[in-house]
């Protein structure tokens, strides 16, 4: 049987920085992605993409907020629901056209996805995932008082709003997902980690939070039984004592050393932190000898023939 991936597109890959987010702009931005899907689709690998929707999400609010004295503002869990169906959207026409162009006899299909997650998570007590745009120190100041948003500064870019994240628990539709990449489909889902919402006697609710993408990729691969989950960044390559003169980029890490590092804190929170630990859990959890890597967009192909990328293991063959 063909290998299947999971492959996890952030949001800021969508809407770059600088960027107003514009659907030209976003759509341009998605050729590129796409691209890079379809040609494992074209080598033989069974495909389900997964994709933040930070900027997103965070547009949808400051639109609630410009807009709330004319229409009702949504919650946070329905924006979220929202940008994953509008982004699904413009991946599943991007797919399609280049799948159709290189003669691929695959259909796409967007899976509005729900994730449960615990009403009693430490993350709704400490916001922790930034959304929307970047803003300055002076931008920052007036959003706290005045606005009392929660904001954190992120990766040196700025200072961005940060909302509740809790961990997800369990996939809900994870069985229908299994099926349609069993029947052949190229299968998007988990937009923007999820719609979280909490279980009780069996009813669900959506709560307001958003859910990391990564984490939320995690669980998907671990529970449809993939074989990789490729978890794609800015970087080529993972590095340790990055930006020292010591740095060292990593072609391999196993679980044991993944561990060392993120408790040496060589991986901050707000950068590569949580795709180092995603991947982890991902392999831990896996009952087959799963890989996950992380990489470039436009090095993926390469990155499952193990020419580059950062392979995180269970152990070295």
């Amino acid at each position: 049987m063909k290998e299947t991936v999971v492959v996890a597109v952030g949001g800021n890959a969508i809407i770059r920085n600088g960027q107003r987010g514009t659907l030209r702009e976003q759509s341009k931005n998605l050729q590129k992605v796409c691209a890079a899907i379809v040609d494992l689709v074209e080598r033989g690998y069974r495909v389900a993409v997964t994709h933040g929707n930070g900027p997103q999400v965070g547009n949808e609010l400051l639109k609630n907020e410009a807009g709330r004295i004319i229409v009702p503002p949504y919650s946070l869990d329905v924006c979220g629901a929202e940008t994953s169906g509008s982004i699904g959207y413009l991946l599943t026409l991007s797919l399609r056209n280049q799948l159709t162009q290189r003669r691929l006899d695959v259909d796409v299909v967007t899976v509005i996805t729900n994730c449960v997650v615990d009403e009693h998570d430490p993350g709704f007590d400490h916001p922790t995932k930034p959304i929307g745009p970047f803003y300055s120190e002076e931008d920052r100041d007036w959003l706290v008082q005045e606005k009392h948003y929660v904001m954190m500064e992120d990766s040196g870019r700025g200072f961005r709003r940060v909302v509740s994240s809790p961990k997800p628990l369990e996939i809900v539709e994870r069985k229908a997902i299994r099926d349609l990449i069993d029947a052949g489909n190229l299968v998007i889902c988990c937009g923007g980690g999820g719609i979280p919402v909490v279980k009780n006697y069996g009813i669900y609710q959506g709560v307001e939070a958003v859910i990391d993408k990564d984490y939320a990729s995690a669980l998907l691969a671990k529970e449809i039984g993939a074989d990789v989950l490729m978890l794609l960044t800015g970087v080529e390559k993972v590095a340790i004592d990055f930006g020292k003169p010591e740095q060292r980029e990593l072609d391999e890490m196993t679980l044991e050393e993944a561990k060392r590092y993120m408790a040496q804190g060589q991986f901050p929170a707000g950068s590569m932190g949580p795709k180092v630990d995603a991947a982890r859990l991902f392999v831990e959890a896996s009952d087959k000898p799963a890989a996950a890597i992380i990489t470039l967009i436009d090095k993926m192909p390469e990155a499952m023939e193990r020419q580059t990328g950062t392979r995180i293991v269970r152990e070295r063959s």
